[in-house]
């Protein structure tokens, strides 16, 4: 059995608690109790994340995520984007319509990866860093219906809910830790809701092969 550290494991978890809570952050004590750790060593852990910029301690001592995650997340965008990219190419080439790889930021779904097929006159222009409240759009909804149902083997598709005329079809991605995300296609105009939305499912699960 691989030896891991306590210590680590209970700042990460102490990270994805923050994450999930309140956008005021959370007490100490209320960290403790989420953790089963005792509020030393849950100081502790604050002082040391504190330092890289990871969590940030309010006057009121609340604590709450700090602006050092956002360059590791920054970071991690390129590797997710380049993990994306031969499936949503597959997916967009094998459907006719604009593929995406968008991530849940908050209460906001964001395109990561953008792929746009080679050989349709015309598709939607879809730019990476789009932004767009998650229940709205087939891409947040997806994710939106994995979280509240448990159900991630379905598709949702959505008519004219960002930009006119565009139809869109997305699927949550599987058996991921740590964030949501979905794989969809939009498109102006018709799509073969049926075939589209298998192989946006397929696509998905693909996805989470190259994403685990």
């Amino acid at each position: 059995m691989t030896e891991t550290s306590q210590t680590l494991d209970r700042g990460l978890r102490l990270l994805y608690v923050l994450a999930a809570g309140p956008a005021g952050g959370s007490t100490v004590t209320e960290l403790a109790t989420a953790l089963g750790s005792s509020r030393p060593a849950v100081y502790r852990l604050v002082a040391t994340l504190e330092r890289y910029g990871l969590v940030h301690r309010e006057r009121d001592g609340r604590v709450r995520l700090g602006f050092g995650v956002l360059r590791v997340a920054r970071a991690v965008q390129p590797v997710l984007r380049d993990a994306a990219t031969p499936v949503l190419r597959g997916l967009a080439e094998e459907v006719g319509a604009t593929a995406h790889l968008t991530i849940a930021d908050g209460d906001e779904a964001l395109a990561v990866a953008v792929v746009e097929p080679s050989w349709t006159d015309v598709h939607v222009a879809y730019r990476v860093g789009s932004r767009h409240p998650l229940d709205r759009g087939a891409a947040g909804l997806a994710i939106l219906t994995a979280r509240c149902q448990g159900s991630q083997d379905r598709y949702v598709m959505t008519t004219g809910q960002l930009q006119a005329g565009a139809r869109g079809i997305a699927a949550a991605v599987p058996g991921l830790s740590g964030f949501e995300a979905s794989v969809g296609v939009v498109a102006l105009g018709d799509l073969d809701a049926e075939k589209a939305g298998q192989k946006v499912l397929q696509a998905a699960a693909a996805m989470t092969a190259v994403l685990q």
